[in-house]
């Protein structure tokens, strides 16, 4: 692999650094039983701050990603195929190799303070979560607020993690004096296809927990239902038991996404599925036939049974009760002259 000079703990190598802008790469273990069987390569980053190609398809144009690969384990993360690029496997290897940018905060806060930098909307947890469990070691997310907060950038947060509770105060000190969007991921409610699917993640109700939590203290949180998984959560009684609990934790918004399957995160899903589930790889196969999206006609289907859902009850921004001081993160649907855009699915 690409960093193939990789050595034990606390010693350094030069690696692959134009894939991810970084000088050197520290690789570490910890024997605890959180992090255990888990390999953190720590890299210097030269920036952190990414331009979204294709963004004028996306409701943002820049991103912040302090982690690559992901110990939530979702085997149908569609940002498995990033840790191709650094020799690494899409499988068990982007579940296990997270590669942290140990200086993000820094290097966040200088690049704000550029003259070239306009101030536009950063988005964090598109590709992978920022509130992995990493993040309970390595506490880069503070620093990533703080200097957020201190230039008044706008930003948004994307997570199925309960660790942003931890970041409560600098997030309400943050829409003080900016608008800011949190969402959270809930697909679904079934504890064994959570068990399996999701295997690194809090379970749907604790994260339902945080969307109530954050109401609580005043701070609008919307849901991001996602993924919707054809033939495992999409029965009319799943839609409606996950959209009534996203209702009852305080949501101000739910978008559905239905799953979609790229490169790198089809071969690991569709292992999975056989493994499991042998008697829907047929209907897997013939489903996605045409390419990583579901047909528009059943992509269309899920999102008006959701809309309809969230109507009845009565899921929207003036929600009553709800003071709204940050403004709910609201994925743009996919265009419809144009192939489906989906945000990551963490």
């Amino acid at each position: 692999m690409r960093w193939e000079n990789l050595t034990d703990e606390s010693e350094h190598s030069r690696a692959g650094t134009a894939l991810f802008g970084a000088d050197a790469v520290t690789t570490r273990t910890f024997d605890t039983p959180e992090f255990r069987g888990i390999t953190f390569h720590e890299v210097r980053a030269r920036s952190v701050l990414n331009r979204v190609p294709g963004a004028s398809r996306m409701p943002f144009e820049w991103t912040v990603n302090p982690y690559r690969g992901c110990s939530h384990a979702c085997v149908y993360c569609f940002a498995r195929k990033t840790h191709s690029y650094l020799d690494l496997d899409t499988g068990i290897g982007f579940d296990t190799q997270i590669v942290v940018k140990v200086n993000a905060p820094e290097v966040l806060r200088r690049q704000l303070a550029s003259r070239r930098w306009q101030g536009d909307h950063v988005a964090m947890g598109t590709n992978v979560d920022c509130y992995q469990r990493a993040e309970g070691r390595y506490r880069l997310m503070p620093g990533i607020i703080s200097a957020l907060t201190e230039h008044a950038n706008p930003f948004s947060i994307l997570t199925k993690g309960t660790l942003i509770l931890r970041d409560l105060d600098l997030l309400v000190r943050a829409a003080e004096v900016t608008d800011i969007g949190i969402s959270v991921s809930v697909g679904f409610l079934d504890p064994e296809l959570w068990r399996t699917v999701e295997p690194g993640t809090p379970a749907p109700e604790r994260r339902l927990d945080v969307v109530r939590a954050l109401g609580e203290h005043g701070i609008g949180c919307g849901v991001l239902m996602a993924p919707v998984i054809p033939f495992l959560s999409d029965d009319p009684a799943q839609l409606r038991a996950t959209v009534r609990a996203i209702a009852a934790a305080g949501a101000t918004s739910v978008t559905p996404l239905v799953l979609h399957l790229r490169p790198g995160a089809r071969e690991w899903f569709m292992a999975w599925l056989g493994q499991h589930h042998p008697h829907l790889v047929r209907r897997y196969e013939r489903l996605y036939a045409e390419g990583a999206y579901a047909p528009k006609w059943y992509q269309r289907r899920i999102t008006r049974q959701v809309h309809e859902l969230a109507q009845e009850y009565g899921i929207g921004p003036t929600r009553p009760g709800l003071v709204r001081r940050i403004h709910p993160a609201r994925p743009a649907e996919p265009p419809a002259a144009a192939e489906p855009t989906q945000l990551t699915l963490m």
